[in-house]
């Protein structure tokens, strides 16, 4: 129990009950308070009762999508305030634990997180889950005699105990859109881990990288007139990095467009109200700023389709803009889905974006270390 003053509070953690002068009140994991009889709410009290690990969040306790920031422009401010004096909260993870979960392969998301977690004092344990975990069965109520040793409701929960925060990073099939839609391995452990979560790139969302991508394009270009560029590549990919960077640019109400060949439209319900042109050299025209990234087809799900025309994005093409910035999230196929000369050049902010990974990563960690 504490007290302080006439307050007094027991805590069970068994029933996330709070006693307050004999009223009731039961603490919902989101963070929101029902009150059983009529009576002031305690909110006043928080700084009393916030220590109490993560049953006391009134922000939401993960990070699947943009849209879990009710700020955004504020949060991109935020990022580049924290790339000036990233270390002044260096002991703000002190003795909490980060756990880093990859189903997929990574390079800058693992090492960026991992070091934004330890510049905020955490610990940092990542597991490449594929490679070293057992195979995880995600449905309900199976009989588990295939070669799916492990349920995903008992690894969300043994990791919820020996982790404060988890970072999920799990790529869709690209065979049935039902299923990737419904993102299961991320929003498994959002349900049963009982700490909060941050997405590492998921089926159909890939947050991080798109604040990345909105301090940089804040940094580095002014009144931005984009393109989001279809391009090639040898295999079908996701659409997580396309959904996360139109989202993040209606939210920064920056002028976009996409341009990519017919049968490559991206999911409607994201592209709703941007402008869809299946001519590259007509969209490139007037731009600043051109962001490439492959997926695979939506419509046709999953599958490469068979494109006659030249998508690559080469010098020819970059002149006919405004003297555009290129971006890209990296990896990249080099003189596939752009030229050595463009990405090479003085215009290219790929580095840059990378880099930023780091302080998008350290925003996230930050505000939730700030709510456990």
């Amino acid at each position: 129990f504490i007290r302080k003053k006439k307050f007094y509070s027991n805590y069970n953690p068994s029933h996330k009950v709070y006693i307050l002068k004999s009223k009731i009140y039961k603490l919902k994991k989101s963070g929101s308070f029902y009150k059983t009889n009529n009576y002031l709410p305690f909110l006043s009290k928080i700084e009393i009762i916030k220590k109490y690990k993560s049953y006391v969040m009134f922000k939401k306790d993960y990070w699947i999508n943009i849209n879990d920031i009710k700020d955004y422009n504020k949060s991109v401010e935020d990022c580049i305030s924290l790339k000036k004096s990233p270390y002044e909260l260096n002991s703000l993870g002190k003795n909490k634990t980060l756990g880093l979960l990859f189903f997929n392969p990574s390079l800058r998301t693992r090492i960026s997180t991992e070091k934004a977690a330890k510049i905020l004092g955490m610990n940092v344990i990542s597991m490449n889950f594929n490679n070293e975990g057992w195979n995880l069965e995600c449905e309900d109520g199976v009989i588990m005699n295939s070669n799916k040793a492990e349920h995903i409701k008992d690894a969300a929960r043994v990791v919820g105990q020996y982790c404060d925060i988890i970072g999920i990073r799990s790529f869709p099939s690209l065979i049935n859109k039902t299923d990737d839609e419904k993102d299961i391995v991320i929003n498994s452990f959002k349900k049963y881990a009982n700490i909060p979560v941050i997405n590492l790139e998921s089926s159909i969302y890939h947050p991080l990288q798109a604040l990345a991508d909105a301090v940089t394009i804040k940094e580095k270009v002014k009144k931005p007139k984009i393109v989001l560029s279809w391009a090639p590549h040898i295999k079908p990919l996701p659409h997580a990095v396309a959904n996360s960077f139109i989202n993040m640019a209606k939210k920064m109400n920056y002028d976009i467009k996409i341009t990519n060949p017919i049968g490559y439209n991206l999911n409607e319900n994201i592209t709703d109200g941007i402008e869809i042109i299946n001519n590259q050299k007509e969209a490139f025209e007037g731009a600043n700023l051109v962001y490439a990234k492959n997926w695979s087809s939506y419509d046709n799900y999953g599958k490469v389709l068979d494109i006659k025309d030249s998508w690559i994005i080469d010098d020819d093409k970059m002149n006919i803009t405004n003297n555009a910035k290129f971006m890209h999230c990296l990896p990249v196929r080099r003189n596939l889905v752009v030229s050595d000369s463009v990405i090479d050049s003085d215009n290219s902010l790929v580095v840059e974006q990378a880099n930023n990974r780091v302080y998008s990563a350290q925003l996230i960690l930050k505000n939730i270390l700030n709510e456990i």
